[in-house]
Formats: C-alpha cells, sequence, structure tokens
C-alpha cells in the first residue's frame, strides 16, 4: 500500500482581515464554501457505530475550563462557536449567519442562525450567545480561552437574533476566535448551579452534531448523534465510540481484529506495521501542530537568555523528529509547517537555529555554567513521541555539560502545572488555530493581557504582537510577526522542533473521513460506515 500526503480540499481563500477594514456585511459563506466539517457525501449510509481508538485520554470534557488539546480533539463535535476555523485560515460563520463590522474595526454585530436548538432542547437565543462569551472573557471564571479575547469590551443581545461585539482595539483575529477551541455556546445562566463544570464530563448542552452520553475515565467516551442537530442531514454516524487504549501494541492489534475502525498513529514504526495489512487504509495529513521544548523562565538557570541559547544551539531538531516520528512530519523554527509559507520567517535569517556546539559551551561559560549543570525534563505518559524525543535530547545536551533527567508525567499533572505557570523545562504538544494571533498572543504575550505561561515577560515581543494584533493590512501584519519571530528566535522561551504529519488508520468501512489540520476530529461529522 501506497502511504500518501493527503490535503483537505481547497477553500477560498479570503481574510477575515479583508472584511474588517471597512464598514461591510460580511454574508453567509455557505454558497461559495465547501460544507462545514468537510465534504458532504453523495449518497452517503445513514447510522451505524464507529469505534474510534486513541492513546490520550481527555483529563475532562469541560470546554471552558479544560486546556488539554486531548479534549478539544472531540468537544469541536459537541460544541460550536460563531465560526468555525477554515483550514486555510478563514474564518467561516457557524452559529453566526452574517455579520458586519464598523468603520474601523471595533464594533461587530452577528446575526444568527435561527432554529438552532442546545442537546437540552432549548432554541438558542442571542441571550445565550452573549452570556457564554462573556463568561469566556472573565479572567475570574478561569478558563485558558480568556485572554485571546481580551480586546472584547462588552457582549450583548440587541434582539433575539443579533449579538454585538464592542471591542477596546482592533483585533483583526477576532472571528477566528469566536470559534469554539476554548468555550462555545451554551444556554444562559448555566454555570451559575453547583457542579455545573463537573457535569460536563457526563453530559452536554452545546449545539454540535453530537451529544455526550457517557464518559468513563481509562476506558471509554460515547458521543451519539443530536437528532436535533440545525444542519441537515448531519451527522450520519449514530454514534461514536471512543476507546481509550494503553499503548500502541494494544491499538494496532485493534485495528488489525476490527475492534477499532479508525485511530491515529504516531510513531513511524507502528504506522510501518499497519501500511501492508490488507483492508486498512493509511493517510497523511498536513498538520497545524508543533511539538516543542519549553523553558520556562522561572527554572534556574533557564532565567539566563545566555542558558537558553546555548540549549537551542545544542539542540538537532532534525535528529529529534528523526527519533520521534521518522519522516512524518517538517522541523519547524518559529511557526507551525503548514502556516510557515504565509506567516513565517526564513530560518536562514534567525538566531539560534542551528546546532552550534562550540558557541553553546561558550554561552554556558559567559553564565557561569562552564563545568555544566543538571536540569530535569518532563515528559507527558502516552505522548509516544516524547520518549525516543527525550532520549535524544538527553544526548545532545550531554555534549554541551547539561546532564538531563527524564521526568514522565501524567496529562492532568502536567496541564495543573502548566497553568499554574511553574512548568520549568518540558515537552509540549499542541495545535493551533489557523491564525498567528491565536498561536502567539495568549502565550507569550506578558500578562496581565496575555498569559505568557513560560514567565517570559518580554516587553519587547510583547509590543510586537500588539502590533500585529491590531493590523488589518496582511502585508503590515506579517511583519509585525517577523519582528516577534525574530524576537523569539533571539531570546528563546521555546525551542519548535517539528509540526508532525497527521497519519490516519481506517478499515474499508470508514469512508468520507477528512482530516482538519488542528488534529481536531471535525471531520467524524461528515464520516460514514459503509455497509
Amino acid at each position: 500500500m501506497k502511504l500518501e500526503l493527503r490535503r483537505p480540499t481547497a477553500w477560498r481563500q479570503i481574510t477575515g482581515a479583508l472584511c474588517a477594514s471597512v464598514a461591510v456585511t460580511c454574508a453567509s459563506l455557505a454558497h461559495a464554501a465547501p460544507a462545514l466539517y468537510g465534504p458532504t457525501a453523495a449518497g452517503a449510509v445513514k447510522g451505524g457505530i464507529l469505534s474510534f481508538g486513541s492513546l490520550v485520554e481527555p483529563p475532562g470534557l469541560d470546554p471552558f475550563h479544560q486546556a488539554a488539546d486531548a479534549r478539544i480533539k472531540f468537544t469541536v463535535l459537541v460544541y460550536q462557536g460563531l465560526f468555525y476555523e477554515g483550514p486555510d485560515g478563514t474564518a467561516e460563520p457557524l452559529l453566526a449567519d452574517s455579520y458586519q463590522v464598523s468603520n474601523g474595526g471595533l464594533v461587530y454585530t452577528i446575526k444568527l442562525k435561527r432554529g438552532i436548538k442546545f442537546h437540552n432542547g432549548a432554541t438558542m437565543t442571542a441571550k445565550d450567545v452573549a452570556y457564554s462569551y462573556n463568561y469566556l472573557r472573565d479572567p475570574k471564571n478561569g478558563s485558558p480561552g480568556a485572554g485571546d479575547l481580551s480586546p472584547v469590551t462588552n457582549v450583548e443581545a440587541v434582539d433575539d437574533n443579533t449579538v454585538r461585539f464592542t471591542l477596546s482595539r482592533v483585533s483583526a483575529a477576532l472571528p477566528m476566535t469566536l470559534g469554539n477551541k476554548y468555550g462555545g455556546v451554551v444556554p444562559a445562566g448555566y454555570f451559575d448551579r453547583p457542579g455545573a463544570a463537573q457535569a460536563l464530563n457526563s453530559t452536554s448542552v452545546g449545539t454540535g452534531p453530537f451529544k455526550v452520553a457517557d464518559f468513563r475515565p481509562n476506558s471509554n467516551l460515547v458521543l451519539v448523534r443530536n437528532p436535533d442537530y440545525w444542519e441537515k442531514d448531519t451527522p450520519y454516524l449514530d454514534r461514536i465510540n471512543v476507546l481509550f487504549v494503553p499503548n500502541a501494541a494494544s491499538l494496532i492489534v485493534a485495528l488489525k481484529n476490527k475492534r477499532i475502525d479508525m485511530a491515529t498513529l504516531n510513531r513511524p514504526t507502528d504506522i510501518e506495521q499497519v501500511e501492508k495489512t490488507p483492508g486498512l487504509t493509511v493517510e497523511r495529513w498536513p498538520s497545524l501542530a508543533k511539538t516543542m521544548l519549553d523553558l520556562g523562565n522561572e527554572t534556574k538557570p533557564l532565567d539566563d537568555p545566555r542558558v537558553r541559547q546555548a540549549i537551542a544551539l545544542a539542540v538537532d531538531r532534525q535528529e529529534i523528529m528523526q527519533a520521534a516520528i521518522g519522516k512524518y512530519g517538517r522541523v519547524i523554527y518559529t511557526m507551525v509547517g503548514a502556516m510557515q509559507q504565509r506567516w513565517g520567517a526564513d530560518p536562514a535569517t534567525l538566531p539560534n537555529t542551528k546546532p552550534d556546539i562550540e558557541k553553546a559551551k561558550k554561552l554556558l561559560q559567559e553564565a557561569g555554567y562552564g563545568n555544566g549543570f543538571s536540569l530535569t525534563l518532563k515528559t507527558i505518559n502516552k505522548y509516544d513521541w516524547m520518549d525516543p524525543a527525550a532520549v535524544t535530547l538527553k544526548q545532545q545536551l550531554a555534549r554541551i555539560g547539561v546532564n538531563l533527567t527524564i521526568q514522565r508525567q501524567d496529562l492532568g499533572v502536567w496541564i495543573n502545572e502548566f497553568r499554574s505557570k511553574t512548568m520549568g523545562f518540558t515537552f509540549n504538544d499542541d495545535a493551533t488555530q489557523p491564525d498567528p494571533d491565536l498561536m502567539f498572543y495568549r502565550h507569550y504575550h506578558k500578562a496581565p493581557e496575555g498569559a505568557d505561561f513560560r514567565n517570559w515577560k518580554d516587553d519587547e515581543a510583547s509590543a510586537a504582537l500588539d502590533k500585529a494584533r491590531a493590523e488589518l493590512d496582511p502585508a503590515k501584519r506579517k511583519a509585525d510577526y517577523m519582528e516577534f519571530q525574530k524576537r523569539f528566535a533571539q531570546s528563546v522561551p521555546t525551542i519548535f522542533l517539528f509540526s508532525p504529519d497527521i497519519v490516519t488508520v481506517r478499515n474499508a468501512s470508514v469512508q468520507n473521513y477528512q482530516q482538519h489540520p488542528t488534529g481536531w476530529y471535525f471531520g467524524l461529522a461528515r464520516t460514514y460506515l459503509k455497509k
């Protein structure tokens, strides 16, 4: 079997900034763009139960407070925002029907689709939309997505079908921000009752094509078709049973014996085991994912930029990628692979991106660590790429006198340290929405506007991010992000490693699946089982 790199269907190349640059009405894009979540299928078979294997289990299903990418992968099928993250970087209306932007770009007036029902049967109105986004943006509520909405000063219901967002400053990424990586639209007042967030692990109150029927940690997650879903003939499946599998060996056995219909694989050895198996189709998809090495500035000696630069100069990205995922990805420097052409700086123009052991040793000598030092690297259990990557990194850092200890953690523990900004030296793995503001601002802008999880607190970088967020001209906006990336590479709060391809494996019954470049499983809404 030939393993093929698949690319999503081409979408229209327009940007939200084009609509925001003047007072303009941006109407529903349904007639010009392919269907949301992926292509519709003529003659799709309705019904059936899809078994989906997952090595990584979400710590919880609350989209407002739970940051794990393992959660987002599935809850995008359950909760919806006003816009959909089009794979090409276009924010497509989802719960929104159309929107108008004022002169200057500070007021967005959004018309809603009519007749949309929540999973509890209630009809969605603008009051629910305003409540959801006001809850999300309020820092007191503890959402990891609050910083993305920091330019928003007010969200109000104009009437039952119209909501108005008022901004304190222009945000070119606002439509993409109003997606559902964090949050989604839920009934007004939902979080007023005690235990509401915890209840989202066993039930759901979204508007998406699937509802949560059951979630059993260390076992499975069951999503069932939403019979009241607003989009006609969607989804095709009756049920998705997500099985949490303890290791890749068990996952491969389950794929081969058809106990599991579909899964994603990360390790080259696992992919090679199934690509020649009759009845299994293996596909590679480009991704917006990034693996990285985070250098928490709160941890000595990582608070010294010379030490961070030395570590960067000791890292051979190609060597780490080869050990972790073989040929199934792309080395990156300051931008994810799928956005490099549009938004990325030329790596040849950036400092600290090529291995230079002698320079690294000199920097450590200047910083007072000429005899080396010890450092602990945190990795996450069941993120399979991290184990071989950690061994390779240990060997690389030993060349400059750094003795690396590897500490494995469960995802829930790691998430708590990440959010409390005590992460130290750690591997990281996540996907971004297809816009650089959403990739950088929340993570690297200093508090309080951003979260600055690495405790970087860099004024120059924050100023560049502010300037880029407020710039509506795409060319000028790109120039601002070039400045940020130069500062990022110089100061090294994070070392980007590679963007892995998304490799899906499915049996012959699974039809019409298209993988979104975020790595999230939007495409399951359009998948059907051939009998």
